[in-house]
């Protein structure tokens, strides 16, 4: 819910600009005083209590202040929907065409005009409602949900069903659900920077009062709907949901759009350029027809219909069914698409940034050994590690629960939390202080070179010594063979203090005791290794972008066949000069100890290398990355704060999995670009039959109410392209947008048609009405049936040839014999070449000015299709040859 509308506040300039405009509003003075209101007092006014909110009471509330989400994600109605695809530049020039023709008495041009409408937008709607309707279904098994107080017990509810008063529990890796004043907090960090844009997280308490000075985001008392829980735990009470607050609010007052993809800019770009085409040509067929043949209301009658022809009408219909159609297929694959627009990006990846936990291994860890510094099985080392994972409050990761389950010890009401230091990415360790055998005992546990650096003594069984040189050496020495054989180590220490110490902080884990080690495993999944090698054949370079060590990745790599040729970590990043930190990242394969927002540094660069990023992650650790990236990627068993920062979320967490979503993007864009280049090429071609024809001929070539006809045949059948085969040759490598590519193909393919077009005039001028035509004696009925009989055969000819290239342009290959398209695409496309054969023969010519066709036009018409096939063929072989493209 939350990643369009923070690349859209990221945005400094506009986030600022938001704000400035922002006033403090009625809900905001409301938080205001609940902050500076004690907890009791708070509680109070919220008609709320700290076991929180009765099933009846939440229920009542939920009918009141409606469901918690911001109006961007709220689907629009019926009418806002259509009048939003009625809008399209497309469309409304086809409206302003059905409208001038009905005012001039061109009824039934208006009617073939308004069919095309509900083609494009008719169509478009109920497909895509239908396809929206179905991920949307799917989408509700990744929403994010929220621990909430009901009847004093703790249960799971999704965000949208919060209501103001609900108690909510909040650990690391939350998303803040809603605008919370805090009733507890306990080492609570939050990070609020698709708000405020500052990267560091910020501290809360459930402390009363505030300066005031401070603005509505410092109130340190206070949480907002789109941020997250950096690290801590707390417990607030919900005091503005959806449009109410600040979040919401900002998402209204900036009329919230979804920042426009390569992909949109590139569409957009197209559309104006056929409209500029399209003008640029209609008022040059409306000047020539009205000069040389004199009537100024038939000449803008039939510019009008020209321009009809010239519109790529179906272009939004195609793009949304694709994208729709596209997202139903990925979901059978397991990929669940949060946003459509995502799709192309996703088809068009080269650089796939992912860590290694789950992707290249099992996801599954387990606890190998825990052993004193001498390496030594120690039952010390195995009860701390216990007690560490056992009593922490904040988010338990794999290697907590591998701890808890590798062997169960009994926790008697003797031992109880004391306080707690919770995990962080400066620190990389966490601590518990237990009350333990009369001590108050802290206990920590990490990464071994943090650890260390705390600790000035280590202990052998029950004797404790000075930690020396020679001890630091061997231990070091064994961690990194450890991890070379794909280990991952925790350090534990502890210190004891005196009972009477009740309040503890980061200065208290220094001049620890060295307890000993703890060693994991996760061993390489069996498809891991499959999975790169179709990456690799799709184009796609794998990064491994991960905190752990560069030893154990390096192994994992190893293990599953990726090659690994060079290493960089976050500490060798943090000294490079920017120009270094580019070229690094480029050229490595394995970026290793990297803090959050390296990760997200990492990606920026690539992205400004020209690389289309996408992210895979699951962790807190990960959601910077996320946002930064193209197509940001998680798995629906993923903390929520990463599974709301991505736009595509996995059912299985596997690379085989997402190499088949990849693939299937790139299908979605190969049949968007196949109508785009089938409409460019065709109307291009068209611009130079129409301007010949109108300047040679003393009659119109077709008649406006055949041109229209014509267009909407064609246009049928276009609506097999969303359903189409794809050749394995144009999913083979990532799918980029290139306008300039499609230029040059309308400019080299288009005039071939025209070339074919001016065949059949010169067939229908000299070989069957040349004695007509060249008879100033001929009766006026006699050459009125010789015009018609030309108007006809072009409406045929340009029908046919028009609907057989679109089996030509569809694939790089040679149609029919080595690629063949869809059942639908096939069967659309001859049902409208027979009814192109049958209209001149049917009860509905003379209703469209035809008249029959002598049998012997279609055995020139075949010769002409075969040699139009073979010419189009070639130079579309040498254009990809000559220029590539997509």
């Amino acid at each position: 819910m939350f990643r369009t509308l923070y690349n859209k506040i990221s945005s400094t300039s506009v986030r600022e600009e938001a704000l400035q405009a922002h006033g403090r509003s009625e809900d905001e003075h409301f938080l205001l005083k609940l902050c500076n209101a004690p907890t009791e007092e708070a509680l109070r006014i919220m008609e709320s209590r700290v076991d929180g909110l009765d099933d009846h009471d939440a229920s009542k509330r939920l009918l009141k202040y409606g469901k918690n989400e911001i109006s961007q994600a709220l689907r629009p109605s019926f009418l806002q929907d259509i009048l939003h695809r009625l809008s399209s530049p497309l469309v409304i020039q086809l409206l302003l065409i059905a409208a001038v023709s009905g005012l001039i008495g061109e009824w039934r041009s208006s009617a073939i005009v308004g069919v095309m409408i509900f083609l494009s937008v008719g169509i478009s709607y109920v497909l895509d409602r239908r396809s929206g309707n179905a991920v949307e279904s799917l989408g509700k098994r990744v929403q994010s949900r929220s621990h909430v107080i009901r009847n004093g017990v703790e249960v799971e509810v999704p965000l949208a069903d919060l209501v103001p008063g609900d108690i909510v529990q909040l650990q690391a890796g939350s998303v803040i659900p809603a605008d919370l004043r805090l009733v507890s907090a306990k080492d609570f960090f939050v990070s609020q920077s698709s708000l405020t844009g500052e990267t560091m997280p910020v501290e809360k308490s459930a402390e009363h009062g505030n300066p005031e000075n401070l603005t509505i985001l410092e109130l340190r008392n206070a949480c907002f709907q789109g941020s997250s829980v950096s690290s801590g735990s707390a417990r607030a009470v919900v005091v503005n949901t959806a449009s109410r607050t600040f979040f919401g609010a900002i998402a209204e007052r900036l009329n919230q759009k979804r920042e426009e993809t390569s992909f949109d800019k590139g569409i957009h770009s197209f559309t104006w350029l056929m409209i500029r085409f399209m003008v640029v040509m209609v008022s040059a067929v409306f000047l020539i027809v009205g000069l040389s043949k004199g009537d100024w209301l038939e000449s803008l009658f039939f510019s009008l219909s020209v321009a009809v022809g010239l519109t790529p009408e179906m272009l939004p219909m195609i793009v949304t069914v694709n994208l729709a159609k596209g997202a139903l297929k990925m979901a059978s694959k397991k990929v669940i698409v949060k946003h459509l627009s995502a799709i192309q990006n996703f088809g068009a990846i080269d650089i796939l940034c992912t860590d290694k936990t789950g992707t290249l291994t099992q996801d599954h860890v387990l606890l190998e050994m825990a052993v004193d510094v001498m390496g030594v099985d120690s039952g010390n080392v195995l009860r701390y590690a216990y007690l560490n994972s056992f009593f922490q409050t904040g988010l338990r990761n794999l290697l907590d629960r591998a701890v808890l389950e590798h062997q169960e010890f009994t926790v008697d009401g003797n031992c109880k939390l004391v306080d707690e230091l919770p995990f962080d990415f400066q620190r990389r360790r966490m601590s518990v202080v237990v009350d333990y055998e009369g001590h108050h005992v802290l206990i920590s546990k990490g990464a071994v070179e943090e650890i260390y650096t705390c600790c000035d003594r280590y202990q052998i069984d029950d004797e404790v010594y000075p930690l020396i040189g020679m001890i630091r050496d061997d231990l070091f020495e064994e961690v990194a063979a450890l991890n070379g054989n794909g280990y991952r180590v925790l350090a534990i220490a502890y210190n004891e203090f005196s009972p009477d110490k009740k309040q503890f902080t980061h200065d208290d884990e220094k001049n620890l005791i060295l307890l000993g080690y703890i060693a994991f495993l996760d061993p390489p999944k069996d498809s891991t290794a499959q999975a790169l090698v179709s990456l690799r054949e799709a184009g796609v370079t794998v990064k491994i972008l991960t905190g752990d060590n560069a030893l154990v990745t390096r192994k994992i790599c190893k293990d599953v066949g990726m090659a690994v040729n060079h290493v960089v970590t976050g500490d060798e990043l943090a000294r490079m000069q920017p120009e270094e930190f580019s070229k690094a990242v480029g050229e490595a394969d394995v970026l290793a100890k990297l803090t959050p927002l390296q990760k997200a540094e990492v990606v920026q660069s690539l992205r400004k290398q020209g690389h289309v990023i996408g992210y895979m992650g699951d962790g807190i650790n990960d959601a910077p990355a996320l946002r930064a990236a193209d197509v940001g990627i998680s798995v629906d068993t993923a903390v929520d704060v990463a599974k709301e920062s991505a736009d595509i979320v996995l059912l299985e967490k596997s690379l085989m999995v997402l190499d088949d979503g990849i693939i299937e993007g790139r299908r979605v864009f190969a049949n968007i670009i196949k109508y785009i280049r089938m409409g460019a090429s065709s109307n291009f071609g068209n611009m130079f039959s129409v301007i010949g024809a109108s300047y040679l001929l003393p009659f119109l070539p077709m008649q406006p109410i055949q041109i229209l006809l014509n267009n909407l045949l064609y246009d049928f059948s276009q609506t097999g392209i969303p359903t189409d085969n794809v050749d394995e040759e144009q999913i083979r490598s990532p799918r980029k947008w290139d306008i300039g590519n499609i230029k040059w193909f309308m400019m080299v393919v288009g005039p071939i048609s025209s070339i074919f077009d001016y065949a059949t005039f010169a067939l229908m001028w000299f070989f069957f009405n040349s004695r007509i035509f060249n008879n100033p004696a001929a009766a006026g009925g006699v050459k009125d049936h010789a015009v018609a009989l030309f108007q006809t055969g072009w409406f045929v000819e340009s029908l046919l040839t028009q609907t057989l290239i679109v089996h030509i342009i569809r694939t790089r290959k040679i149609p029919f014999l080595q690629s063949r398209a869809s059942l639908p695409m096939l069967l659309t496309t001859l049902s409208v070449m027979a009814a192109a054969i049958w209209l001149p023969y049917s009860p509905f010519a003379s209703l469209f000015g035809m008249v029959p066709l002598p049998l012997s036009f279609f055995g020139w018409i075949a010769v002409f299709l075969f040699a139009y096939g073979a010419l189009t063929h070639t130079v579309k072989t040498w254009f990809f040859k000559r220029f590539g493209g997509n």
